[in-house]
């Protein structure tokens, strides 16, 4: 298992991805790859049954998100993000009550891993406008 946080506020806008620092449980043995402060994982094309040729690495993410000051009080989406493509089944839809006003989000998805293939995994801001989040986390575990 692998966590990664960013604790402050941060904001992402639109078609962005949200970044995570190295604090937490970084990955150990290197399935997982994650620079400091960016918002892409690589998750190495590496599968725990030698017979298989697909794994699977569950996705979860939680994080508090606002409208920023001088936004619009409408819906905020985020969704799980592989190599670039959202993930619709993944999508988070939230309408806070005023702007500043955070709620809490979370969602968990598997993604497919192919033997030798890394998968490029971010959480991204499918919503119109910018957002803020803290609290941001995100825990990526091979379970198969």
């Amino acid at each position: 298992m692998s966590e990664y946080r960013f604790i402050n506020e941060q904001t992402v806008a639109p078609g962005a991805s949200v970044i995570f620092s190295n604090d937490g449980f970084p990955c150990g043995n290197g399935s997982i790859i994650h620079q400091d402060e960016s918002s892409v994982f690589i998750a190495r094309g590496v599968v725990k049954n030698p017979y298989a040729a697909i794994g699977r690495l569950q996705v979860d993410f939680g994080a508090n998100v606002a409208i920023p000051t001088g936004g619009t009080v409408e819906e905020i989406t985020l969704a799980v993000s592989v190599g670039g493509a959202v993930e619709p089944a993944s999508t988070i839809r939230i309408t806070p009550t005023a702007v500043n006003v955070y709620e809490n989000v979370s969602r968990s998805i598997e993604v497919p891993i192919y033997r030798g293939v890394p998968q490029y995994i971010s959480i991204t801001n499918t919503s119109s406008q910018p957002i803020i989040l803290t609290n941001s986390i995100i825990d990526l575990v091979r379970v198969a």
